[in-house]
């Protein structure tokens, strides 16, 4: 196995190289895009209950949120520290973590958006203990907890599920959000992300849903058509800080927020979906506010939004659509999901 991470000096941030990971089971043709009936249980699913995994073992009878060690991980406790050491300026060491794969129940065919909100606040509970349970380990600076959904994406196995990567280093994204949260504490003596939800609630068009302490919106700053951020109106540094009472109503906005998606276009929405949470390596982390985060890839049925020239190459969106106007949209939805409409 390689487990190696590669320092990329022009970018200051890790790569990881999981090059054995390039012949992991792939199942993902069962997907939104051909409209096919998925069934409850599929007897050639490595995550179902029962069934065996590439690892040799069976999943066991499981009836509710099911965690277990990734089989084909990109990191690793036991990853092989005699690595090579490489030419120049350029500098590597072992992909020290560990790696999880979270199933979100038994059934093959219940995405998150089909979940009752009481399930969907088991797994938050779930992501509470796995984030309290891995950044406790002096060795791991980050935990990072996210779901890859649909064919758009490259999802490997339709049985709804989400992965944990916790790391030696803290992905760079999070990294620069804990920075710049940190900056706009010491020059305002403000929570950045307050200021951000201040400006959203005073406007008013982005907002798509909120409770008594959880708010879901559209940003002002949105890269994609469907980007949206669900968050506590308290800032807490991760999940695991929130109460009972508060991740009760993260439940309840995540799962409005799902339900609009997959009525949009009466189909299961893609997406990439990442917990914004706080390193665990120790640092002051007082300025960061936890939130949840949706990069949809669609801006419609079947166009992708692609990611070209600007994007990649030049590290800036463009973006082909109105915040306020794609916000409306998902406000106008309806709250039931139209499978049970």
């Amino acid at each position: 196995m390689t487990w190696e991470e590669r320092w990329h000096p022009l970018r200051e941030e890790w790569v990881i190289v999981a090059a054995h990971r390039q012949n992991r089971p792939w199942s993902g043709e069962v997907v939104e895009a051909q409209k096919k009936e998925i069934p409850e249980y599929a007897s050639d699913c490595y995550l179902c209950p029962g069934n065996a995994r590439v690892s040799g073992s069976s999943n066991p009878d499981y009836q509710g949120v099911y965690v277990f060690d990734n089989d084909h991980p990109c990191v690793g406790m036991d990853a092989p520290s005699d690595l090579k050491t490489p030419r120049g300026i350029y500098q590597n060491r072992s992909a020290q973590g560990i790696a999880r794969v979270v199933c979100y129940s038994p059934k093959h065919n219940a995405t998150l958006a089909e979940l009752p909100v009481s399930a969907v606040d088991d797994l938050l509970s779930t992501w509470q203990g796995q984030y309290r349970d891995l950044g406790d380990r002096p060795e791991i600076n980050h935990v990072l907890v996210f779901e890859n959904k649909g064919e758009a994406v490259g999802v490997s196995n339709p049985h709804p599920h989400c992965q944990i990567y916790a790391t030696n280093f803290v992905f760079k994204t999070i990294e620069n959000e804990a920075r710049v949260s940190q900056n706009h504490m010491k020059e305002t003596g403000r929570v950045l992300f307050q200021d951000i939800l201040k400006a959203e609630k005073e406007d008013g068009r982005r907002v798509i849903y909120e409770n008594d302490s959880a708010i879901a919106f559209l940003p002002y700053f949105a890269r994609y058509a469907y980007e949206v951020f669900i968050a506590p109106k308290h800032t807490h540094p991760s999940l695991d800080a929130l109460s009972n009472a508060e991740r009760h109503d993260l439940a309840d906005a995540l799962n409005h927020v799902l339900v609009k998606f997959d009525n949009l276009w009466q189909m299961p929405f893609p997406y990439v979906m990442p917990l914004h949470q706080a390193p665990t390596d120790g640092g002051d982390y007082g300025g960061f506010h936890f939130h949840i985060e949706f990069h949809p890839p669609l801006r419609k049925p079947n166009l992708l939004k692609y990611l070209a020239g600007p994007e990649i190459g030049g590290g800036n969106f463009l973006s082909d659509t109105a915040p306020e106007e794609k916000a409306a949209e998902l406000r106008a939805l309806s709250d039931v999901h139209y499978k049970t409409a």
